[in-house]
């Protein structure tokens, strides 16, 4: 499920552009690609159709997989990150874009309240899968793929802010594909069954 979820969101991603007449993925947004009044809109919600329900299904698994047998911060890291999946999913299907960038109204208000959470809600659960994957060395390489995940992310946060406009849709890829990336991680390893289990 969160492979597929990742494909989903990643042939959205690539093929929406198509029904966008102009758009500019180097300096646009993704979120551009489904604003309300976008004309790439249809192409994206088919496209995406399997990226929000299946990588929720897929993070929960882990979740009821994992109960009370990870330690505490990494459990909580894990329960954090999948709060994440569902405040972008139903806040981004409640918000979108209204296209207007440049207008401040109530809904792209929200838009951006909503990606400040999602943020919020991906950087500190990776930190605390970091934190708890080293611990006592039991889960080093989800702790190493949580870290490499991080660092995308910080990448794409640096470079929307420090690099000319005409480059800003190329970092803001690096930070919505981080953390759907990591989804997908955490799918492959509650199927290949590579979690290692220990208490406090």
């Amino acid at each position: 499920m969160g492979i597929v979820s990742l494909l989903s969101y990643t042939a959205a991603v690539v093929f929406s552009p198509l029904a966008y007449p102009d758009y500019d993925w180097k300096s646009q947004a993704v979120s551009d690609l489904s604003a309300a009044n976008a004309p790439s809109l249809a192409l994206w919600n088919q496209l995406s159709s399997l990226y929000s329900v299946c990588g929720i299904v897929c993070v929960m698994l882990v979740c009821v997989f994992i109960g009370n047998r990870l330690n505490k911060t990494l459990h909580i890291g894990i329960c954090l990150f999948a709060g994440m999946n569902w405040v972008s999913a139903v806040g981004y299907a409640a918000f979108p874009l209204t296209g207007d960038n440049a207008q401040m109204t109530f809904q792209n208000a929200m838009h951006i309240a909503v990606t400040v959470a999602v943020v919020l809600l991906s950087i500190v659960p990776l930190i605390c899968i970091i934190i708890g994957g080293f611990r006592k060395k039991n889960n080093i390489s989800l702790a190493t793929w949580a870290a490499v995940a991080l660092a995308v992310m910080c990448i794409g946060a640096v470079g929307t802010n420090a690099s000319p406009q005409e480059m800003f849709g190329v970092f803001e890829r690096f930070s919505v594909f981080a953390a759907t990336g990591f989804n997908a991680v955490l799918g492959v390893y509650l199927f290949a069954d590579k979690f290692n289990f220990y208490s406090d």
